[in-house]
């Protein structure tokens, strides 16, 4: 297996060095989606059979034509063959989904701005504390605001009023603006602000915002019990106990009764796909044919910011950079985002391509290090079967 891997890999990497199309070029249609993803259907088989993931759900959609496909099991105790159906835990993809989003429409509304310091919005934030006051809600879409990355708050707090307040009152560890430093606290920060905002619990604002109006009928946090047995597991965790099964991987968003704008999210290949296209739509500055239209932000909000220079955030969402999980075919005004379970969503707006891949790569540990190369491997297997001959994106960049 690792063998038949390896050649895989080699085929996709040696692929991505022929010239080709430019990055807009429309997909050929003399063939299904089916057939013409052969090749990354048959890669990402053979990953999962060598042990980077228990199982896996590939979904891709191109101008709007869909294909999904599962492989492996859900668990090493249920051997189900995961689908378009199978409910995962997203992880950070959270921060896009739902916090990001949530955040522009309320730019939108004029309930909330960019640049306004977060204390006009929580004053318990730090007002009068040297940089604290200086702080945005811009810094804390861009990740450099100077708070820390990560904090342990389920040991630090057993109520979620009092997670929220330790994430909002912890001390910068650079001035803003200077540093980006990929922050859940600040994601629970912007959290806090939207919900003063808008008087209620996230997961609330998320459903009537978001998830109703765009039919994600199975994209949730807190899925009830009777979801749990299409949820696919994740970690045995040693604070819980137990392996994890409907129940929120990260423990901060635990600490916070599971509904965080960082983590917490379950959703499935379906429900990301019509996000995503709905998504395509705003950044392509088109009209949705869902019931709600993108905000007009979405081009703004998921362009490369450089802000710190040299940093490959959006405002948000993320974009390709280096040895980016997009892989080296997808063109540099995608956007995109992974979380820690396993899972990636990446938008290509010229050649109006979505690629969603979700894993729980953390059952039933998070260690995992065949995992790291599956994201980009699978996403240039995609496109190269969509865009033969497609060149890199570096290649792309210097014959420009």
């Amino acid at each position: 297996m690792r063998r038949r891997a390896a050649a895989f890999a080699l085929i996709v990497v040696a692929s991505a060095c022929a010239g080709g199309p430019p990055p807009g070029s429309p997909l050929p249609t003399s063939a299904p989606l089916e057939s013409r993803l052969k090749p990354a259907t048959h890669l990402l088989d053979s990953l999962i059979a060598d042990g980077a993931a228990p199982g896996a759900v590939l979904a891709v959609s191109v101008n709007g034509e869909r294909f999904i496909y599962g492989t492996g099991r859900l668990g090493l105790d249920d051997p189900t063959v995961p689908n378009r159906a199978t409910l995962y835990d997203m992880a950070s993809l959270t921060k896009v989904i739902a916090l990001t989003t949530v955040a522009m429409m309320a730019v939108e509304e004029s309930r909330l701005e960019l640049d306004r310091p977060v204390v006009d919005y929580l004053p318990e934030f730090g007002r009068g504390l040297g940089a604290k006051s200086a702080v945005t809600v811009r810094d804390l879409l861009l990740h450099d605001s100077g708070l820390p990355a990560h904090r342990r708050l389920w040991e630090e707090t057993v109520v979620r009023s009092g997670g929220i307040l330790r994430s909002i009152t912890s001390d910068l560890q650079s001035e803003p603006g200077t540093v980006m430093v990929y922050s859940d606290l600040g994601a629970i920060t912007l959290t806090a602000i939207l919900e003063r905002l808008y008087g209620k619990r996230f997961d609330r604002i998320f459903a009537e915002k978001v998830a109703e109006p765009l039919g994600m009928t199975r994209t949730r946090y807190l899925p009830p019990r009777s979801w749990h047995a299409e949820v696919a597991p994740t970690e045995k965790d040693p604070w819980r106990g137990r392996v994890l099964r409907g129940e929120v991987h990260d423990e901060n968003t635990a600490r916070l009764d599971g509904v965080s704008g960082h983590a917490g999210l379950f959703s499935t290949a379906d429900d990301l796909l019509r996000f995503g296209e709905w998504a395509l739509a705003g950044a392509r500055g088109e009209q949705s044919p869902e019931p709600i239209q993108p905000p007009r932000l979405f081009d703004e909000w998921t362009r490369t910011q450089n802000r710190p220079e040299g940093s490959s955030r959006a405002l948000g969402w993320d974009t390709p950079s280096g040895r980016s999980s997009s892989g080296t075919i997808m063109s540099a005004r995608s956007f995109g985002h992974t979380g820690f379970t396993g899972t990636s969503i990446w938008v290509d707006p010229p050649r109006r391509t979505i690629i969603v891949l979700l894993t729980n790569r953390v059952h039933p540990t998070r260690v995992t290090p065949k995992f790291t190369p599956v994201r980009p491997l699978v996403a240039d297997a995609v496109m190269k079967a969509l865009f033969p001959g497609a060149a890199p994106r570096d290649s792309v960049a210097r014959s420009n």
